[in-house]
């Protein structure tokens, strides 16, 4: 049994480190912090437990109780994942919960993170060091939980000895001898760069402070919010002016020469600034995701639906796969069918002479992960009605006393077109349930890693892709409020009939039924946009 302090970086989801990302999908409890990505919990395991641990700015401290969780939990599971936003030990209070643990003789390992001090800078092109400008970082706290309960002097107590993380052989030594109150005269008179966090509420009397020091009224400054995130805004201003310079917390202040850099890479990528829900499952969700964040895009995924087996435990499919030779042609129209279908085969080679139809690009591509390429594929219209289209009438079999058979598996609320479509054309159609989809409803979120919180990130984006009717009810039974992004996308007409059915309006068809269509569809609708 070991409980991990693992540090989730500056903002980022995918600013993790490996190991914080392995163990996240491996926890039995994971608990969680106010300021940590919410899409990460979708690393979770499906019965993992998931704790809410955040401390809202103002309220009573609940360390101790919040200690006493993690020992309990520590003591009753095999692995306790603690997520803290950054790194454990900086500012985080990582090191009383060690202490805590291992005073309860409970297992400690500390995975480090990416300190939002040193990765909120980067990311926005200011480099905390910089040879012949700065060759010291000094990292400081802007308030702490005994602050709050001084509102008389907005500086006393605002950090504890330990609230100095020093990177040069510089000590900073409390002001006076005092235990409560951070030395700013001697930081004023530091060389390198001065970086505050949580500081936001207390610039102006730092900004003071530190003129009074002797810390000049030109010092650049440059204060990021939001830092890593598509929502980042850098403000570049003065020590003179930072008092009166608007700024939004969270956000990480940085003093000093290196505070006027801006080394950002401007490189517009098609979908930058936008954020976008993927819809998809969450073990089909990576490849959409990964091209749209290539794109440029924060991407939400918010899993609408998971896959499960037939209500007969897949019996029906493996009865028909063993009577193969009966058939002509099989049609799929999801990569779900093949992979369901083809779990029922020995290999490739008991599909013998039969003819294998694709609904879309995305379908062929599974069928080739199982080496068959298909007979036919839509090339314009990627759907059903396409499939009709190019798929051949039936006739008169040599041998038989019956025209042409084709095997259609399917999901358990497949529409009926396709089927109909196939008798109107002569074939003999056995239509077999392959698997079944079901809405992640409020009752079975928590188990697929959704929070009410990215609920709402995914009602505040920009733009939501759906790629089959049933993530679009399973999104909205989610919702509730039916609360939809103003740019819907979906992966082929019959997607679109069923958001427009429910009320949605439907800005993007992908023309290839696949991620990549879906994209590129986003990509030319932002154009049109863009040129108007």
């Amino acid at each position: 049994m070991t409980v991990y302090l693992v540090g989730a970086g500056p903002g980022d989801p995918g600013l993790i480190t490996r190991r914080g990302y392995d163990l996240l999908t491996r926890a039995d409890v994971l608990l969680y912090d106010r300021l940590v990505d919410k899409r990460l919990l979708l690393a979770a395991r499906k019965d993992a437990i998931l704790v809410y641990t955040g401390k809202q700015p103002g309220h009573a401290d609940r360390q101790p109780d919040l200690n006493r969780q993690l020992i309990d939990y520590g003591s009753s599971y095999d692995i306790v994942v603690r997520l803290k936003g950054g790194d454990p030990f900086v500012f985080g209070r990582g090191g009383e919960e060690v202490q805590a643990l291992q005073e309860a003789g409970i297992n400690v390992e500390v995975v480090p993170g990416v300190t939002s001090a040193i990765g909120v800078l980067t990311s926005a092109g200011i480099p905390a060091t910089y040879r012949n400008m700065a060759r010291s970082i000094t990292i400081v706290t802007g308030h702490t939980g005994a602050e709050r309960s001084n509102k008389e002097n907005p500086l006393k107590n605002i950090v504890s000895p330990s609230g100095i993380a020093e990177y040069d052989d510089i000590e900073v030594r409390t002001k006076k001898g005092r235990e409560d109150e951070i030395d700013w005269d001697c930081l004023a008179r530091l060389k390198g760069t001065l970086v505050i966090l949580m500081g936001v509420d207390n610039r102006a009397e730092i900004a003071s402070r530190l003129m009074a020091g002797g810390l000049p009224r030109s010092t650049p400054v440059a204060a990021v919010e939001n830092g890593t995130t598509i929502n980042r805004r850098t403000v570049h201003t003065t020590l003179g002016h930072l008092a009166d310079t608007e700024l939004k917390a969270p956000a990480v202040i940085a003093i000093g020469q290196t505070a006027e850099l801006d080394l950002t890479n401007y490189t517009q990528l098609p979908l930058s600034g936008l954020s976008i829900v993927n819809t998809r499952s969450r073990n089909q969700a990576e490849p959409l995701s990964s091209l749209l964040t290539d794109a440029g895009a924060q991407v939400i995924e918010l899993p609408a639906i998971t896959f499960h087996a037939p209500d007969d435990g897949g019996l029906d499919l493996r009865r028909h796969a063993a009577w193969l030779n009966r058939y002509d042609w099989i049609v799929f129209t999801s990569s779900n069918a093949v992979d369901a279908f083809f779990a029922c085969l020995r290999d490739a080679r008991d599909l013998g002479n039969l003819k294998v139809a694709s609904v879309g690009t995305t379908t062929a591509t599974t069928l080739r992960e199982h080496n068959i390429v298909a007979d036919i594929i839509p090339d314009r219209e990627q759907s059903t009605a396409g499939l009709l289209n190019i798929m051949p009438a039936a006739g008169p079999i040599s041998g038989r006393k019956e025209t042409g058979r084709v095997l259609y598996p399917k999901a358990a609320d497949a529409p009926p077109a396709l089927a109909e479509g196939l008798r109107k054309k002569g074939w003999l159609v056995d239509e077999v349930i392959a698997y079944k989809t079901v809405p992640t409803s409020k009752d079975t979120s928590r188990e697929s890693g959704v929070t009410p919180e990215l609920i709402e990130m995914a009602k505040q984006a920009d733009a939501i892709t759906f790629t089959s009717p049933s993530a679009v009810h399973g999104y909205l039974e989610l919702v509730e409020d039916g609360k939809v992004p103003s740019v819907v996308a979906c992966i082929g007409n019959t997607t679109a009939s069923a958001a427009r059915s429910s009320g949605m309006a439907v800005d993007v068809v992908a023309e290839e039924q696949s991620a990549e269509g879906i994209v590129r569809g986003l990509i030319d609708f932002r154009n049109r946009l863009t040129r108007k």
